[in-house]
C-alpha cells in the first residue's frame, strides 16, 4: 500500500508536525520519527523548525514552488526551499492554505494584497474558498497533483470549486478513526501518502484512491 501509518513524537496528527511536497518533505527538528517510513513519500527529507516551534505544518504552506511562513516567525534552516514571508495577522498558514502545483485555495480572510504574494511565491493561480463552510480550508483537505481529499460535509458547489483551482478530482474521508481535519492527520505528495496511526484500514484506503495512488 502506498499509504503508510506513522507519527510523530508518539502523536497521530502528523500534519500538524510536517508538510510535503512533490520536491520535499520538512519534518521538526528534536521530535522523533521513522524516517525509514517517511522515506515512502518518495523525496528529499528536511529538519527544520519555525522560530523553534515544531508546528511546521500548522505555520508553513506550500507547493512544489516553494514555502510561505508568517512573518512573525522565522524558518530555521529554511535557506534553499525559496520562502516568503507573510504580513498580517493570520498565521496558521498550514490550515489556511489548500495548495497543489496546479492552484491554491485559501482562506476568504486573506486581503487582496496577500493573495498576490502568495501566488507569486506558488506560481499558480490563488482563489478563496471554504470546504464544509470552514475557512482553515488546509485543515479540512489534502490535496496532491492527483486529487484531493475533503471534510465529508463539503458542499457540491465547495467541491467544484476545489476540483476547478486544484485541477484534480475531490472525494471525502476522515482520518485517525473518524477525524474530519485531514489536513492534521495526514500528509501527502504525488509518490506517497503518510497518515496517523490511528487511521483505520478503510480510512487508508479511501486516501489511497482519492489521492490517485490506485491505476
Amino acid at each position: 500500500m502506498t499509504v503508510k501509518r506513522m507519527d510523530i513524537g508518539r502523536i497521530p496528527f502528523i500534519g500538524a508536525f510536517a508538510f510535503c511536497t512533490d520536491k520535499f518533505a520538512v519534518f521538526p527538528m528534536g521530535i522523533s520519527f521513522d524516517e525509514g517510513t517517511a522515506e515512502s513519500l518518495g523525496v528529499p527529507l528536511a529538519k527544520m523548525s519555525v522560530s523553534a516551534s515544531p508546528l511546521l505544518g500548522i505555520f508553513l504552506a506550500g507547493n512544489s514552488n516553494g514555502i510561505i511562513c508568517p512573518d512573525a516567525f522565522r524558518l530555521e534552516d529554511g535557506n534553499g526551499f525559496g520562502v516568503d514571508y507573510i504580513p498580517g495577522k493570520l498565521t496558521a498558514l498550514g490550515n489556511l492554505v489548500l495548495a497543489n502545483d496546479h492552484g491554491a485555495i485559501v482562506s476568504p480572510d486573506f486581503p487582496d494584497e496577500t493573495i498576490g504574494v502568495i501566488s507569486n511565491r506558488l506560481g499558480v493561480p490563488v482563489e478563496r474558498g471554504t470546504v464544509a463552510n470552514f475557512n482553515n480550508v488546509g485543515a479540512v483537505g489534502v490535496a496532491t497533483n492527483n486529487g484531493v481529499l475533503l471534510h465529508p460535509n463539503v458542499t457540491e458547489s465547495e467541491i467544484e470549486h476545489v476540483q476547478k483551482v486544484l485541477g484534480v478530482q475531490a472525494d471525502v474521508g476522515t482520518a485517525c478513526s473518524g477525524l474530519e481535519f485531514l489536513g492534521l492527520c495526514v500528509l501527502a505528495n504525488s509518490r506517497g501518502a503518510l497518515a496517523g496511526t490511528t487511521t483505520t484500514g478503510p480510512e487508508l484506503g479511501r486516501i489511497e484512491s482519492s489521492l490517485g495512488f490506485l491505476r
